[in-house]
């Protein structure tokens, strides 16, 4: 995941670049029209989806920096004639401007995920989320679980963690659309998070961490059936290891966010 501070690390880093932009696509494309990449002599930030496209796009980038051209497009088949299957067609924009109020305004416009509970499945879908394009925030009423040695992130670390004695609060701040996953220590917290978050109404996605008895407790608590409400996370398979239970949610989420935004 790119931040505007990483495309000015990698700028700093490289001194020149080539921005490489899919500006249309026609049919099957490995990434939609808008992705980017950037390309320096050495090294590449960020994707426009790989294969012989990919492979083109460096080579005529590289060939920019070398010749001082500012600007190139290509107009590329993605089939035979390259050695690509997808079938469609791709048109790139090649220019030596960068993405920065692009990568600025992609950063902010970030779905969020709310993360509550820092044990040892928030943590471990706290790892897995640091890497995808969304906003998360670890919540927790216990300092001690939020900073916990072994909650390692990236060098630039893209969670949020929340300290709060309300973390009820947090879902009244969300912005419209968020993704809320709930697994404290306490089911009477659960509960509470939960009907406050299913209360909001804009969710793309409420998970409740615990087993088909829990989610008929709440039921019975919120009055009839919670049709939105995922519970248990995880999966149908009932694997209950931490990491497992986290790969498994982390997937939800993201298609739930992904259709959200389609």
């Amino acid at each position: 995941m790119n931040t505007p501070g990483a495309i000015g690390d990698f700028l700093r880093e490289e001194g020149e670049a080539v921005t490489v932009r899919v500006v249309a696509v026609h049919g099957s494309a490995p990434r939609e029209a808008g992705a980017w990449m950037m390309v320096s002599r050495g090294r590449t930030l960020d994707t426009i989806g790989g294969g012989r496209l990919e492979y083109m796009a460096i080579d005529a980038a590289r060939a920019m920096l070398e010749e001082g051209v500012g600007t190139r497009e290509m107009d590329v088949p993605l089939g035979p004639e390259i050695g690509q299957c997808c079938g469609g067609r791709v048109r790139l924009a090649l220019s030596r401007d960068h993405p920065r109020a692009e990568a600025h305004a992609a950063w902010d416009a970030r779905p969020a995920v709310y993360l509550f509970g820092a044990g040892h499945v928030g943590r471990a879908m706290a790892h897995l989320l640091q890497h995808m394009p969304f906003h998360t925030h670890l919540v927790d009423t216990r300092s001690g679980e939020v900073y916990y040695r072994p909650l390692r992130f990236q060098s630039r670390p893209e969670v949020e963690r929340i300290v709060t004695p309300l973390p009820e609060a947090e879902i009244g701040k969300a912005s419209p659309g968020a993704a809320y996953v709930i697994a404290t220590h306490d089911h009477g917290l659960d509960f509470l998070l939960t009907e406050a978050a299913l209360a909001r109404g804009d969710a793309a996605y409420v998970g409740l961490i615990g087993s088909t008895t829990k989610r008929a407790r709440f039921e019975r608590q919120y009055g009839g059936p919670a049709e939105a409400l995922t519970c248990p996370i995880g999966g149908p398979g009932g694997d209950k290891r931490p990491a497992v239970i986290a790969a498994l949610t982390v997937a939800d989420v993201t298609r739930a966010l992904t259709a959200a935004r389609a």
